[in-house]
């Protein structure tokens, strides 16, 4: 049994984050993701703190070709999607293990999250993702300007 979670009072009392509160509200009262098809999420480690984060997304895709699948990013939404050609009717199956169904598979990307590759090898759909924060948005040093310091002004030498 599954708990809903009233998050009502998140509204009432934070301002602008919205769309946070609608992500957590919306996770809450989906029922649980279909598992269909099975995948992962990795954080990959980066050596260079400017690249930025790095992750990767694995479905398993076998039985599908490259031209029967979709990516798609539209509103920080990453949509996965796979599309069977019609069944043969002259196929007599004795038992059916395989799945062959269509599918769509969507992801909720945060701000700056940047699809930049995806590669289909032995059944397995990758693909790899990237922080890019803006130059704007990058914490920046600031120089501390000095002032030379004057001369010193002798009034009277003494001998």
């Amino acid at each position: 049994m599954r708990t809903q979670i009233d998050f009502s009072p998140l509204y009432r009392s934070a301002v602008g984050f919205d769309r946070l509160a609608s992500l957590l509200d919306n996770a809450s009262r989906s029922d649980s993701a279909p598992g269909w098809p099975p995948y992962n999420i990795e954080r990959l480690a980066t050596t260079d703190e400017a690249e930025g984060d790095s992750y990767r997304i694995e479905l398993a895709v076998a039985g599908f070709r490259p031209d029967q699948l979709g990516i798609e990013v539209k509103e920080n939404v990453l949509t996965v999607t796979g599309r069977k050609d019609p069944e043969d009717t002259n196929r007599t199956f004795l038992h059916r293990g395989l799945a062959e169904r269509s599918f769509e598979r969507r992801f909720q990307l945060a701000d700056h999250i940047r699809v930049t590759e995806a590669e289909m090898a032995n059944g397995l759909l990758t693909i790899t993702l990237t922080l890019e924060v803006p130059e704007a948005l990058k914490p920046k040093q600031i120089p501390i300007k000095t002032s030379a310091p004057a001369a010193p002004t002798i009034l009277e030498a003494a001998e």
